[in-house]
C-alpha cells in the first residue's frame, strides 16, 4: 500500500475513517513561508458540506492539531505534521458489511486482497474521510501558490443532467462564483442542482456529477513530456480522491469529433505576451504549460452507499443475498469534492514547481 504522493513536496496520510485519528505529514515545504491557519479552517469547512440534507449526518470538528512544522504562523522547514481526531464514528452501522460487500464499494476487493483482515467500518482507508488530510495539505500549498500569483478555483460543472455555465477558458482572471450555497457560476443552475440532490436523498438514492477546475497564473514551462506531463501528474493526484472515475483537459473528449482546423489553438500576441486565441488544449501542450489557464474536468460517480435494497453476496456462506445499507451517507458528494479537487491540484502543482526549482539548483 502507498499512502505517499509527490516527488519533492511529499504528502503521507495515515489512519482510517473510524480509527482514533487520521494524520498527514508534508515534507520539504519551504521554510519561512507564512501560513494563515484561519484561511485553512475555512477551506476545511467547505469539505464538510454545510449540513445539507444530501450530505452525511456525521459531524466532525476537523480541527488540525499541528505537531510540528509551523511556528508563529510560518513554516519551519521540518516536516509539517497534523492530526485530526475521529470523534463521531459509529462503527456498529457496518457490522453486516464485514462479510456482505456493498455494491461498487471497495469492500469485496479489499476482502480478497487483504484476506478479510482490514477494518472496513466507514470504508476504512478507502473512505472519503481520507480527503481531510489531503485538503489540509492542499490548503497549505494553495497559499504558497497564491504568493506566486497562481490561483486555483473549481466549481460544480454538472449534477445529474443539470449543467452550470463553464469557466471562461481564455481569461486570466478567476471566474466569479454566484452568491449561492453551492460553488456554481449560475445561481439558477445551483437551485436546480439543490432540488435534484434533495429529491435524490428522499428517493434513497444517489447521483453523480462533474467538477471543472481552472488554474490561472501558471508560467510557461511547468511539466515535462511523456510520464511527468502536467496531465499525467494531475491525473495521478485526482485518482487519489475516492469516487473520481474520469478526467479530461481542455476540450477533452470533444476532440474525438473535431477537425484540426477547429481544435487547434492559434497563436496571437496580447499585451506583449504570446497567447492562444482559443484554449482547447487546456493550457497544456506536449505535457508542458503554455501560459494559458489550465482547465480540466473530473467525473464523480454516484455515492455507492444508498439506502435502497441491492444485490450482494455473503462471502462466508457463499450465497447471494439482499443488502440494505445503514449508517450515514451522502446522496451526492459532488459539492464536497470541489475543495478536494482544488487541494489536490495545489499539491501536485506545488510539487512540480518545487521539484523543477530543485533540479535547476543542481
Amino acid at each position: 500500500m502507498s499512502f505517499t504522493i509527490g516527488e519533492r513536496i511529499k504528502m503521507t496520510v495515515d489512519g482510517a475513517s473510524h480509527s482514533e485519528s487520521i494524520s498527514v505529514v508534508i515534507e520539504n515545504l519551504p521554510a519561512g513561508a507564512t501560513v494563515d491557519m484561519d484561511d485553512i479552517l475555512v477551506f476545511l469547512k467547505r469539505r464538510q458540506g454545510g449540513g445539507a440534507v444530501y450530505t452525511t449526518a456525521r459531524k466532525e470538528k476537523d480541527v488540525p492539531h499541528i505537531l510540528t512544522g509551523i511556528e508563529d504562523g510560518r513554516l519551519t522547514g521540518e516536516p509539517l505534521v497534523a492530526k485530526f481526531m475521529n470523534e463521531n464514528a459509529r462503527s456498529g452501522d457496518y457490522g453486516k458489511m464485514r462479510t456482505i460487500p456493498r455494491p461498487s464499494h471497495a469492500d469485496y476487493v479489499a476482502y480478497v486482497k487483504y484476506g478479510g483482515k482490514l477494518d472496513m467500518a466507514g470504508g476504512g482507508f478507502f473512505s472519503g474521510r481520507m480527503t481531510l488530510p489531503m485538503c489540509f495539505a492542499g490548503a497549505v500549498c494553495m497559499q504558497l501558490l497564491k504568493a506566486r500569483g497562481i490561483n486555483i478555483r473549481a466549481h460544480i460543472r454538472s449534477v445529474g443532467g443539470i449543467e452550470d455555465l463553464p469557466f471562461d477558458p481564455v481569461s486570466d482572471t478567476a471566474d466569479e462564483l454566484a452568491d449561492h450555497v453551492l460553488p456554481v457560476v449560475s445561481a439558477a443552475a445551483g437551485d436546480k442542482m439543490t432540488e435534484l440532490m434533495e429529491k435524490t436523498s428522499r428517493d434513497l438514492d444517489s447521483v453523480g456529477g462533474c467538477i471543472e477546475c481552472k488554474v490561472t497564473g501558471l508560467p510557461v514551462g511547468i511539466g515535462d513530456p511523456i510520464y511527468t506531463s502536467v496531465e499525467s501528474v494531475l491525473s495521478y493526484g485526482m485518482f487519489g480522491i475516492p469516487a473520481i472515475k474520469g478526467i479530461e483537459f481542455g476540450e477533452g473528449f470533444g476532440v474525438c469529433t473535431d477537425f484540426g482546423s477547429k481544435s487547434n489553438d492559434g497563436f496571437c500576441i496580447k499585451d506583449g505576451k504570446i497567447r492562444t486565441v482559443s484554449n482547447n488544449s487546456g493550457g497544456i501542450q506536449g505535457g508542458i504549460t503554455n501560459g494559458m489557464p489550465v482547465i480540466f474536468r473530473v467525473a464523480v460517480k454516484p455515492t455507492p452507499s444508498i439506502y435502497k435494497a441491492q444485490r450482494s453476496v455473503d462471502l462466508e456462506k457463499m450465497e447471494e443475498c439482499e443488502l440494505k445499507i445503514e449508517g450515514r451517507h451522502d446522496s451526492c458528494i459532488v459539492p464536497r469534492v470541489v475543495p478536494c479537487v482544488e487541494a489536490m491540484t495545489a499539491l501536485m502543482l506545488t510539487d512540480m514547481i518545487e521539484a523543477d526549482e530543485q533540479r535547476d539548483k543542481h
